[in-house]
């Protein structure tokens, strides 16, 4: 299972913050590229960065953060927030983004979502499925739409999406542990699909689980940021791979 750590952006600077709530923000570091030199030299390959000030104005706006730490450091990173229109996919690739993450785009303009897929392909464009009450959520989560979490992600599988992020909103930032349940019943019935979790992580002892159960990567934020896992931790995990 793939350790991949989060930074989200808001204003430059990195931050968390509680169940998507704007006004919980947190800063954690002024500088995101510091943070993300730390963890690829604890042996971290894969960075999830969100721009929660894109996801928001509904447009990228941190890409010049992306750029830096593309640039400075050999991490992976899957990049989200914002992306609405074939220029910001644009400027976040030639940023230097390996994939993108599509959330409100994939429930409010599929014909452009299927598109990308289309376009860059299944290893470029991940499925962002967030979801409060198993109905997933858009907009940085200030809005729930109708659509069912299982057959919104199964939909998108027969459009050919391997990878999906799932964040449970209420878990998210509140280091309660995640929800194990919901990803057992998407592992279930999506079969085949690369499923990331998010949201909730509190202790080590979570990620041996969620390996187990099938999740093909997890997101980790607060955990790490509150010192409630280790970097050093997560870098033996990776070497004992």
């Amino acid at each position: 299972m793939r350790i991949i750590p989060a930074i989200d952006i808001i204003d430059g600077k990195c931050v968390r913050l509680s169940k998507g709530d704007y006004g919980t923000k947190k800063i954690y570091n002024e500088n995101p590229l510091e943070v993300a030199k730390e963890f690829e030299a604890h042996g971290i390959q894969y960075l999830h960065l969100v721009d929660l000030d894109g996801a928001k104005s509904k447009h990228i706006v941190n890409h010049k953060v992306l750029e830096q730490i593309a640039a400075q450091t050999n991490l992976q990173i899957d990049f989200g927030g914002g992306l609405k229109t074939d220029d910001d996919l644009r400027i976040a690739f030639e940023s230097g983004a390996k994939q993108i993450t599509g959330g409100s785009i994939a429930v409010k303009d599929k014909e452009t979502f299927i598109r990308w897929i289309e376009s860059y392909g299944t290893e470029k464009i991940i499925l962002g499925a967030d979801a409060m009450d198993e109905k997933v959520a858009v907009s940085g989560w200030q809005e729930e739409s109708q659509e069912e979490l299982i057959p919104f992600i199964l939909g998108y599988q027969e459009k050919g999406i391997e990878y999906v992020i799932c964040t449970d909103i209420s878990k998210d930032g509140m280091l309660e542990g995640p929800s194990f349940d919901l990803y057992r019943r998407i592992l279930e019935k999506c079969h085949e699909i690369k499923l990331i979790a998010s949201g909730g992580i509190s202790t080590f002892d979570e990620l041996p689980k969620l390996a187990k159960m099938g999740c093909e990567g997890t997101i980790i934020g607060k955990a790490i940021y509150e010192n409630r896992i280790s970097l050093k931790q997560l870098e033996n995990y990776i070497l004992a791979k």
